[in-house]
């Protein structure tokens, strides 16, 4: 199962003059990339984590080693670029909605421009390959934080347009909700589903990282009263 690369550089807002299309080297160090990735994955699903090595990616990447570290700075790193190029993806479609709707329904419609649950695989298979262990973690975290600081920055801009809309206190504690939703998401699919990459399990996966947006939008609550997940009930 291979990831689809994020394209080099982030759209900017709707009515941004297109930019010009990746250069031959661009597309050769995307490609490069793509490939270590890809083999950093393959090993964790034959070896586990903490059993190769970087020159084993390397090798089964065809590169060198040298150039693995031009990209790379460990093993964990070539496996979180997994969850970074889920993230950054979800992050260039939030950045492609309209700067005056509200940032809470920003996400949802960004989770649901992923349409298909394919998409959600890559960061789903790592999730389960890699719980039991810590070596990660590390990792993982860098990845979600990038995450965290590009929501506030988003935000930031759009805040900055409307005077008085927002305060830093607001926008970093809303974008820190947002990733704990997402994570929160990804933990109670894992629970229900397991190392499950069916299209129903990934489907329910996606689903479930957007009703943790919308009961975030809703303060956790409908009618004074806990709102339950509307994917409660699927399992299989």
């Amino acid at each position: 199962m291979t990831m689809t690369p994020a394209p080099p550089d982030a759209p900017g807002q709707p009515g941004d003059q297109p930019s010009a299309p990746p250069s031959r080297r661009e597309l050769n160090k995307a490609a490069t990339r793509q490939a270590i990735t890809d083999a950093a994955l393959t090993l964790l699903r034959s070896s586990g984590p903490g059993n190769f090595t970087v020159e084993d990616i390397a090798d089964a990447a065809g590169i060198s080693r040298r150039t693995f570290f031009n990209y790379f700075g460990s093993t964990d790193a070539a496996l979180a670029s997994v969850t970074h190029g889920f993230l950054d993806n979800a992050i260039q479609q939030f950045r492609l909605r309209p700067a005056n709707e509200p940032v809470l329904q920003s996400a949802q419609e960004a989770l649901m421009a992923l349409a298909d649950p394919m998409t959600v695989a890559p960061l789903a298979e790592l999730f389960t390959l890699t719980q039991q262990s810590s070596l990660m973690s590390h990792s993982e975290l860098e990845a979600w934080d990038h995450c965290r600081e590009q929501i506030t920055a988003v935000a930031r801009d759009r805040a900055s347009a409307t005077p008085g809309a927002a305060d830093e206190l607001y926008l970093r504690a809303l974008a820190g909700s947002v990733i704990s939703c997402g994570k929160a998401a990804m933990e109670v699919w894992f629970s229900r589903r397991g190392a499950d990459l069916s299209p129903a399990s990934l489907a329910e996966l996606r689903q479930l990282l957007i009703d943790a947006m919308a009961l975030l939008g809703s303060g956790f609550t409908i009618g004074g009263t806990p709102a339950p997940s509307s994917s409660a009930s699927r399992s299989s």
